[in-house]
Order: C-alpha cells, then structure tokens, then sequence
C-alpha cells in the first residue's frame, strides 16, 4: 500500500496591469520542495479578474496575442456593462476570467511537471493596474 502524501500552500505575485506572467519557475521550486515525486498538482487563482493558463513559452508574441485576442473579444466600452463600480477595465476582466481557467490540475512524473516541451503556466492578468495575485498550489502524491 503506497501512502500518499498531500502538501498546500499560497503563492503570491505581482503584476504589473494585463498581460500573461509566467510562473513555472516559481511552482517548480515549490514542488521540488516538497520531496513528492509523483502525484497531482493542482493549481487555483484566488481572483475572479485573472486566470491560469498553460501557453507556449518559447515565442512572447504568443502571449501578446493572447492578451490581445481577449481584449477584442471582451473590450473596455461603458456603454456596454452595466457593473462599472471598479473602473471600465472590471467587467472586461471579469468576462476574460469566465473564458479562460481558474484552476489547473498538472501531473507531477519523477519530480517533475509533465508539461510539454514548449509549455509553461502563466498567469493571466485581465486587469490594467498592478494587482497582487494569490494562487493556491495543492500536490497530492508520493
């Protein structure tokens, strides 16, 4: 009977207004702390005007792109939204999160995430002013 093993915990980022923010580098260090080697990670942002997502990161103008693509289909315009409390970037973002993912689940395979070759995961910020992010990071496993 193989006993599996759960560990969770918060990491925080900061951005700097819309865009993808990569943050691989970050939950790699974090799973390699945790001494599990295989299992699940799963992963949750704590916002509901920013997302996860896992892009390619070998060429940036991908994630350009993709900020750009949601911004068409999600515009800054007033005349539009009726919540327009927190500024005419709010309901925008709020809808480009509704689009995209709140969460991701990433098997984890000899300590390693079983991403693609040109895979990474990305935080997605939908807002236009820098913004504190939380994202929940939870890997069961053994």
């Amino acid at each position: 009977m193989i006993a599996l093993r759960q560990i969770s915990e918060f990491l925080d980022f900061k951005t700097n207004g819309p865009g993808l923010y990569e943050i691989t580098t970050r939950v790699t260090h974090w799973l390699e702390d945790t001494g599990i080697g295989d299992g699940l990670l799963t992963s949750f942002i704590r916002h509901t005007s920013a997302s996860l997502l896992i892009q390619e990161n070998a060429d940036p103008a991908v994630q350009v792109d993709s900020d750009a693509f949601f911004r068409r289909i999600a515009p800054e315009d007033p005349t539009r939204y009726q919540h327009r409390g927190e500024g005419p970037d709010d309901i925008p973002a709020h809808l480009q999160a509704a689009l995209t993912q709140t969460q991701l689940s990433i098997p984890v395979i000899g300590r390693d995430l079983a991403l693609g070759t040109w895979q990474g995961i990305y935080l997605f910020e939908h807002r236009n002013q820098p913004h504190s992010r939380t994202v929940a990071v939870h890997l069961i496993g053994d």
